[in-house]
């Protein structure tokens, strides 16, 4: 593509799709990553992941103006978090570029021998264990701190945890040690004593951890170590980070295989089953090995990782701005789990697309209990072939629902059923319709008023992408929205036979329901439980509105559980505040007395990051809107173009379409969307609680970019994509995507790709990401360039 060629692109609707697809892949990788790394609860299956994940990275190979220095694909693992103080690597810890296929395996080994211009390298085999990573800094033999991974750059210390870890020695063995090393490694629960731990926490009454890899990932970061030392956490090194020789006289290893043999002499355990081999051949039969006996290892595996073995051939290979390109990890495939599908019911999201999804008799998968998995369309029900009552196929990957993957016809009995899809909104009862002609997905039409839609948008506007505000996810918008949302679910174990307790302690059941018509089941059980509440906020207009008063009675139904497990009982509960009843001390007078309730502390934390937000910059505001086809970078280009809403509203199509990646189909969404009232009440409500809709001016003492274009490409310390902009913006500089004959200037830090290239052909001056902070301090001139003509 030409300079000449690049505004129509970026202006054709096709270009429009793909920047979509783009923000939309980024803020759900982004969530994944965040559940995975920073809550250790995983939200998506390691499948679709890397789907998603191969699918970003596709795109960016495509469109690298789209690659940004806080992409998924630029960065590694997820954020420290805020519970342990921050600590920062000595060398980066990268992830490693996923293969999926032995034809992939072989296209990798191509790539590696035709850069190096040699063949049958020596490469180690190691298990992937699915654990957590640490890194462990050893000063003169003596280990001074432990850190996960975090971002790569900086991880969460750890240290005191790591110290009642036996087998990570706080004092290596041996010598001589070089000055500083760090050594990586996995954190993990051997399989054995996971059972053994649940074994004794079931006697005892506790709640049962759901799988080794969270509860080592949850043990490590326990706040009391004390806490951390009776987990049975174990720890395999598997690489070394940063080194520093010193003067001990320490000679560095000068291969993989070298480095496993010297961490082992020192006391740390390293994989029994790693292998140094030579040729394709032989790593492809050890990875069959590998899989073969994944189930009677002593640890999780859900991959092998293969390495280049010289340490010099490792160097010349390089990395890109988040994994070496001297190894690559072979994924297994997943696992395979069979059960019955009961029914396809179809839920509503934030735009208002009706998506079905399965529900099927509870299996185990992977150490967690799923009954529900993603049908994605009708079309999708209809390629699938399956029927209510088949058994289906399940992929055993990750720790929530897996993906149907299509029937066992042999195993029909003639009693199953075709699914149908609704033509009326489940939340709300409007009648379903495709938004456009030629629309695969069904889509509900209410869009100010469908319960499902407000929900969705209101737990939007706390995802990261948007305003970001913690604790308003999604439980909490769905008890703000609709905390009767399991009330037929709790009916019907009434109508079963099963008990609802009541926060004052009283036992719900339902008598005589065999005298009753079926019909008449569910009305008698839905009579015995309180009244239907109102929902605390029936509309995201009044989000900035809330206070602590109005959120005291806002009850939810909860399964109970006991000893980890749902007994088919349910509970109704506060969720924002504290309950309101305890059990009495006096054997006179036993049952539930009252207490003083108040908010919860994350009640408050979540108020006060509602406020917080209402000074958040306009770009976050447009993405919070949830307005069609207006992700994160169409908003930040459009706030730095405009400042403020209101001259956004005032805008014509023609102004709109002339920013620079925003566009003809996102300025007509733009103006479709201010032209509906609701939408304008929205924007006045948030006006009247305080919600800042223009940004502050850049003050005049920063404005040493003034008037300068520069593009940012790859990561920056201390940096992510958007606060890079900013920064360039808020110095009167305007921070573009593309590199042409315009730019002024472009920042490469690692993984920059083919900018600093174009760049460089077109005589733009470029600069490492060592020196953007420089540039933001003292512009051209403190870099020693002058400005372009």
């Amino acid at each position: 593509m030409t300079d000449k060629d690049a505004p129509a692109q970026e202006h054709s609707p096709r270009w429009t799709a793909v920047r979509e697809r783009h923000d939309a892949l980024v803020a759900v990788i982004e969530r994944a990553r965040k559940a995975y790394y920073e809550n250790d609860a995983p939200e998506m299956n390691d499948e679709d992941y890397d789907r998603l994940y191969r699918e970003l990275e596709t795109i960016e190979r495509d469109h690298p103006e789209l690659a940004g220095a806080d992409s998924p694909t630029a960065s590694v693992g997820g954020a420290a978090r805020s519970d342990f103080a921050s600590v920062r690597h000595l060398a980066q810890m990268t992830s490693i570029s996923d293969v999926f296929s032995p034809g992939e395996l072989a296209e990798w080994i191509e790539r590696v021998e035709t850069d190096l211009g040699m063949s049958d390298l020596d490469m180690t085999a190691e298990v992937k264990i699915d654990g957590l990573a640490v890194n462990l800094l050893y000063v003169d033999g003596r280990l001074v701190r432990a850190a996960t991974r975090g971002d790569g750059y900086t991880g969460e210390d750890v240290t005191a945890n790591a110290l009642t870890i036996a087998s990570i020695p706080q004092a290596l063995r041996g010598g001589p040690f070089p000055h500083r090393v760090e050594i990586r490694g996995e954190v993990y629960i051997p399989i054995a004593d996971f059972e053994a731990y649940n074994a004794e926490r079931e006697k005892a009454g506790e709640p049962l951890l759901a799988n080794p890899r969270n509860a080592a990932a949850g043990s490590l970061r326990q706040k009391d170590p004390a806490m951390t030392a009776k987990r049975p956490l174990a720890v395999l090194a598997h690489g070394v980070g940063f080194l520093e020789l010193g003067g001990s006289g320490f000679e560095a290893p000068k291969s993989q295989f070298a480095w496993y043999r010297l961490i082992e002499s020192w006391g740390l355990p390293v994989s029994e089953h790693t292998r140094l081999l030579r040729g394709r051949e032989a790593i492809e039969e050890r990875i069959g090995e590998l899989a073969d006996a994944r189930k009677d290892l002593a640890y999780k595996i859900d991959g092998v990782v293969v390495k280049v073995d010289d340490l010099d051939l490792q160097r010349s290979l390089g990395m890109t701005s988040r994994a070496p390109r001297w190894a690559a990890a072979y994924k297994f495939p997943p696992e395979e789990v069979h059960t019955r599908l009961l029914d396809i019911r179809v839920q509503v999201g934030r735009t208002g697309r009706v998506t079905p999804y399965g529900v099927m008799e509870t299996v185990l998968v992977d150490g967690s209990k799923v009954s529900r998995a993603t049908l994605h369309n009708a079309q999708e029900v209809a390629r699938k072939g399956v029927l209510l009552g088949d058994l289906v196929v399940l992929r055993k990957a990750g720790d929530i629902i897996p993906e149907i993957l299509g029937p066992v016809t042999a195993a029909r009995t003639g009693e199953e059923r075709p699914f149908v899809m609704p033509n009326r909104c489940p939340s709300c009862g409007s009648e379903l319709a495709a938004e456009k002609e030629g629309d695969v997905d069904l889509r509900c039409p209410n869009k100010a008023g469908c319960p499902a839609q407000i929900t969705e948008r209101v737990a939007h506007i706390g995802a990261r992408s948007a305003l970001d505000i913690e604790g308003l996810g999604d439980e909490a918008a769905l008890a703000l929205t609709q905390p009767e949302a399991a009330r037929e679910d709790v009916a019907a174990s009434l109508v079963a036979g099963q008990a609802v307790l009541l926060e004052d302690g009283t036992v719900l059941r339902l008598a005589g329901v065999d005298d009753l018509a079926p019909a008449d089941q569910l009305a008698a059980a839905e009579s015995l439980l309180p009244a239907p509440q109102r929902p605390a906020l029936k509309r995201e207009a009044d989000l900035f509105d809330l206070d602590a008063d109005a959120l005291r009675e806002v009850f939810v139904w909860r399964p109970a559980m006991e000893r980890g497990e749902a007994t088919g009982d349910w509970t109704r509960v506060r969720y924002f505040w504290t309950k309101a009843f305890k059990a009495s001390t006096r054997k006179s007078e036993p049952g539930m007395v009252p207490i003083e309730t108040q908010p919860s502390k994350s009640t408050l934390d979540m108020l006060a990051e509602l406020d917080k937000a209402k000074n958040s910059p306009l770009a976050r505001i447009l993405v919070a809107l949830s307005i069609r086809h207006v992700g994160p970078t169409a908003a930040r280009a459009l706030a730095d173009a405009f400042h403020s809403m209101e001259a956004l509203r005032a805008a014509s199509l023609e102004q709109l379409s002339a920013v620079e990646g925003v566009g003809a189909t996102i300025g007509a969404s733009l103006i479709e969307w201010f032209g509906v009232d609701w939408h304008v009440e929205l924007l006045e409500a948030w006006m009247r609680a305080g919600v800042s809709m223009e940004d502050e001016p850049v003050e005049a003492v920063s404005n040493v970019l003034e008037g300068l274009a520069i593009v940012v490409s790859g990561a920056m310390p201390g940096y992510d994509r958007e606060s890079a902009k900013e920064a360039i913006v808020k110095r009167g500089g305007r921070a573009t995507g593309s590199v042409s004959k315009k730019t002024d200037l472009v920042v490469a830090g690692p993984g920059a790709g083919s900018k600093a290239t174009k760049a460089e052909s077109l005589g733009v001056p470029v600069i490492d990401e060592t020196r953007f902070q420089e540039l933001l301090d003292g512009g051209l001139e403190a870099l020693g360039l002058v400005r372009r003509e």
